[in-house]
């Protein structure tokens, strides 16, 4: 697809600053609001930009924990604390890779007894200190995410049986329900809901209305969902027909 001056170097600051507002690029740019969204929405076509509600986020084709980290840090820190109050104690809970499972894990520190089994570095690490039993999977390590995956990481996965997951996920539609980027990340979500009581999906308002490659699981495989106050009413109310517990924070 063919980009104009203005369009590419959009594309560079949207990267490099991971969000910005419709306010900051008519400002840049010194054009109108209207051309700014007709520049976003073709740039949304590349698949490394997501359009928000005023705004835009990057997240390229496969987004690196790394950049992911620094998105929405204040929405992230909100639901990973409320997720975190569903676990009681005495419990054993599973949690996947991503920045806003990993504000999960922050908040599990005080919770005596329970069992944390992760695929996830950062995860692992943040409980490290912690008076956690943590069980690391194991399997092949995907740099991009810093979590294992692959035949060794579903084997010990299908051998256990959790209270409640915690899993993130990159685009969720009423069509095909929620979605990630990643093949091998999708086989550990799968497995996860498989094998637990209850599933919990832990996802920030930008990724309501947008499909990923790969499906992981239709409502009717999701109890709870946690997001922020930003996330699309019509997708929320929709969630809450289909049975689903929703809560925003």
């Amino acid at each position: 697809m063919n980009l104009n001056t203005r369009q590419q170097q959009m594309l560079d600051q949207i990267q490099a600053e991971n969000e910005l507002k419709i306010s900051d690029l008519k400002d840049r740019f010194n054009v109108t609001e209207m051309t700014i969204r007709r520049d976003l929405e073709k740039l949304e076509k590349l698949g490394d930009i997501r359009r928000t509600f005023g705004g835009v986020v990057w997240i390229g084709k496969d987004v690196t924990l790394q950049v992911r980290s620094g998105v929405l840090m204040d929405e992230k820190i909100r639901i990973g604390k409320q997720a975190a109050a569903f676990v009681k104690p005495g419990e054993s809970i599973f949690i996947d890779s991503g920045s806003t499972t990993l504000q999960v894990a922050r908040n599990l520190t005080q919770i005596p007894d329970i069992i944390v089994v992760t695929n996830a570095l950062n995860v692992a690490t943040e409980l490290l200190n912690a008076n956690v039993q943590v069980i690391l999977t194991g399997g092949i390590l995907r740099q991009a995410t810093a979590s294992m995956v692959g035949p060794i990481t579903t084997e010990t996965i299908a051998r256990m049986g959790f209270d409640r997951v915690f899993l993130g996920a990159t685009g969720y539609t009423p069509q095909q329900g929620f979605s990630n980027s990643n093949l091998y990340e999708v086989e550990i979500k799968k497995l996860a809901i498989k094998h637990a009581r209850e599933s919990y999906i832990v996802l920030d308002h930008t990724k309501f209305g947008t499909n990923q490659l790969f499906i992981f699981a239709p409502e009717s495989e999701i109890q709870h969902v946690v997001t922020d106050q930003a996330a699309d009413p019509h997708l929320l109310a929709g969630l809450q027909q289909s049975g689903v517990n929703v809560v925003t924070v």
